[in-house]
């Protein structure tokens, strides 16, 4: 898996390329030069290679803390970075608790906006966003007022990627396009690449693809004029990250192999670490499996050294699975459950969520079924979890989001009452010759309470159809799913014969290998046509859900016990028949089924609908272990006195095949029926 350069590396920094990150000019900084020129020559060295830096700022501490304003704040932020860059946090902080302080006694907002500025950093690095956003946000408006152009360049890039990682695109894009135009200005060509590859980032995170590459030869060409080797080095991980999420891996590899060239001359390890891991993961995209154990052992020992367990983790994932393709099973596995642990003790759960996922695909390719299987339970034990917070999360928003417009709505009620008041006591003024007037204004006022309340109206009801419909597909979401299914009453079970429901949980095949080949977009349109097709497959009375990622799941709520195989059979058909038109590529894709009637009933009782969607889940992941375009069934139980619906939940196959569970497999456009293993 890639691991992609933190916003903290895009800190801008001004110095001369022939002195900006080579050890033996920095030991040439002698005390005869004046403090500030060797704070501007330790500038650079101090965003790469932190460890070198740091023993110089020390050096200087006495006379710089005993220097001009200027100086000493410039210091104390440097100091305070270079103890950031290495891990020590307690330090950094203080530092930047210090330049706060400075700024406060002296009223100077430089201070205050560095000594702000670097609280957000560390903010952001603690995982606290709202946090971080906040100081940036707040570090930008001081800086606006000072003369420092350097300040005002690097504070703007940093609000626009605030904006970004809280998803508001637009306020990014302005944020840095202001940026760029103000460095552009400015002619600082370590500015303006440090602007265009936020930019360009940011491109990438649109899947504007296009204008990231047009932004990077300007960037790439600016890098010449000036700017140090390290500042190039961040350009080729930019255009990494470009190539890798349109699927251009040959250009991402390329890319890598620059960027670790200049790297190792300029002993950036840190940076180095995430190349190496980077290129672990290229390698792994290109299935040169061999190439992705090298660097993966590369990336785990450069890890190791820094002391970083969240690095480290990540290079024991990529390794591990090139362990798997390579047929170093036991080696493979304990390199990934190393990493996994890794995540789980930083409580990483979306990630960990990735990597279970890639991990079942990988045990799968080596034929460790059951391995794989136990893989797609924990996967499916944190969704669930994920799930439930997001799902608590939106409604949170949601309630907020209504209480702030019903609230704007009473202050404009409020002050439409007191505007009709004031007109009120004006006709008693007036008498009889203005009451006219006044009623219709009054009238006018009146009308513009009602289209007030029309428009609000009409903005709950949009509001509403966003919260349970997916914006991609158009399908209703997972969370109107469960809403739905809570607040049913409880199905009955139907005699033998009649008709029934039925619960279809589906997975597109392949999805991921899609994804890496074409890039999202293509995936998009994949699952865009999916939706529509089954629109077409299924009734209108049918509910069709986007369960999450490549997963649909389709609620027939009636239809003849007898007919579930037919309409499994139908799907599978529909699907693989589609075509898919993009960039030039014609794409087919099949999907795997998993279904059983519902209300499903186990030993005479009728299981809850979570039970049944989860035996669904089961027979979903069969029908991909065992070859995949193909549909299995749940049809019924075996002896009441011997089936244990939990053993069932936990190993669906080996109750298959111990005769407690009856299955019928659809496959492609044969149907095979069986009543047991």
């Amino acid at each position: 898996m890639p691991l992609f350069l933190p916003r903290a590396l895009l800190q801008p920094r001004r110095i001369a390329l022939a002195a900006a990150l080579c050890l033996a000019s920095a030991v040439a900084v002698a005390q005869g030069t004046p403090l500030a020129q060797r704070l501007a020559e330790i500038r650079e060295i101090n965003k790469y290679v932190p460890e070198r830096a740091l023993p110089m700022l020390q050096a200087m501490e006495r006379e710089a803390r005993a220097a001009a304003l200027p100086e000493r704040i410039e210091f104390l932020n440097q100091l305070s970075q270079a103890h950031d860059g290495l891990g020590q946090n307690r330090e950094a902080a203080a530092l930047a608790d210090e330049l706060v302080n400075i700024g406060r006694q002296h009223d100077s907002k430089v201070a205050l906006a560095k000594g702000t500025l670097r609280k957000g950093y560390m903010a952001f690095h603690q995982q606290d966003l709202a946090t971080s956003h906040r100081l940036i946000w707040e570090a930008e408006k001081l800086a606006q007022q000072t003369s420092d152009t350097e300040l005002r360049v690097r504070t703007m890039i940093s609000s626009g990627e605030s904006f970004a990682e809280e998803g508001n695109f637009p306020a990014a894009l302005e944020r840095l396009q202001a940026a760029a135009a103000f460095a552009r200005q400015h002619r600082d060509p370590t500015q303006i690449v440090m602007a265009l590859n936020a930019l360009i980032r940011l491109y990438g995170q649109m899947r504007e693809h296009a204008k990231g590459f047009g932004i990077l030869e300007e960037a790439l060409e600016t890098a010449k004029q000036g700017a140090s080797p390290g500042r190039t080095a961040t350009l080729k991980h930019a255009e990494y990250g470009l190539a890798i999420d349109s699927g251009q891996n040959e250009r991402a590899l390329n890319a890598l192999l620059d960027s670790l060239a200049i790297e190792r001359r300029i002993g950036a390890t840190s940076m180095i670490a995430r190349t190496l891991i980077n290129l672990s993961d290229c390698y792994l995209k290109l299935r040169d499996y061999p190439n992705a154990a090298r660097y993966g052992e590369l990336a785990v020992a450069a890890s190791r050294a820094q002391n970083h367990a969240g690095r480290e983790a990540t290079a024991r994932l990529n390794l591990g699975q090139a362990y798997l393709a390579t047929g170093r099973l036991l080696e493979g596995k304990r390199h990934i459950e190393a990493g996994m642990k890794a995540y789980d003790n930083l409580g990483d759960k979306p990630e960990l969520q990735l990597v279970l996922v890639e991990y079942g695909q990988a045990l799968e390719r080596a034929g460790d079924l059951a391995g794989a299987l136990t893989a797609y339970h924990r996967e499916r034990e944190i969704s669930n979890e994920l799930f439930e917070k997001r799902r608590q999360r939106a409604v949170l928003d949601l309630q907020e989001k209504y209480e702030t417009e019903k609230k704007q709505r009473r202050i404009e009620l409020l002050s439409t009452e007191a505007e009709v008041n004031r007109l009120q006591q004006r006709v008693w003024w007036l008498l009889a010759a203005v009451f006219g007037l006044a009623s219709i204004v009054v009238g006018l006022l009146y009308r513009k309470v009602r289209h007030a309340n029309a428009a609000l109206y009409e903005k709950n009801k949009e509001l509403k159809q966003q919260s349970v419909r997916d914006p991609l597909t158009g399908l209703y979401n997972r969370r109107h799913f469960l809403d739905y299914m809570r607040n049913a009453p409880q199905p009955e079970l139907a005699a033998k014969g009649d008709q029934c429901g039925a619960l279809f949980l589906l997975d597109v095949d392949h999805f991921k290998n899609i994804n890496d080949t074409y890039g999202h977009a293509a995936g998009d349109a994949v699952l865009t046509a999916i939706s529509a097709s089954l629109g077409e497959i299924l009734r209108e009375t049918d509910m069709i859900v986007r369960w999450g990622g490549e997963e649909f799941l389709a609620f027939l709520p009636a239809l003849p016990r007898g007919g579930l195989d037919e309409v499994a059979q139908r799907i599978l058909n529909g699907i693989s028949a589609v075509s898919i038109e993009h960039g030039g590529h014609t794409l087919a894709v099949n999907v795997s089924i998993g279904y059983a009637p519902f209300p499903l009933s186990c030993g005479g009782q009728v299981l809850p609908w979570e039970r049944t969607v989860n035996v669904v889940d089961m027979a979903l992941y069969l029908a991909k272990a065992h070859g995949r375009n193909r549909a299995y069934g749940v049809q019924g139980f075996g002896d009441p006195a011997q089936v244990c619906i939990d053993e069932i939940e936990k190993n669906l196959e080996r109750a298959w095949r111990a005769g407690q569970v009856h299955l019928s497999v659809v496959r492609g456009n044969v149907l095979e029926q069986r009543a047991s293993a």
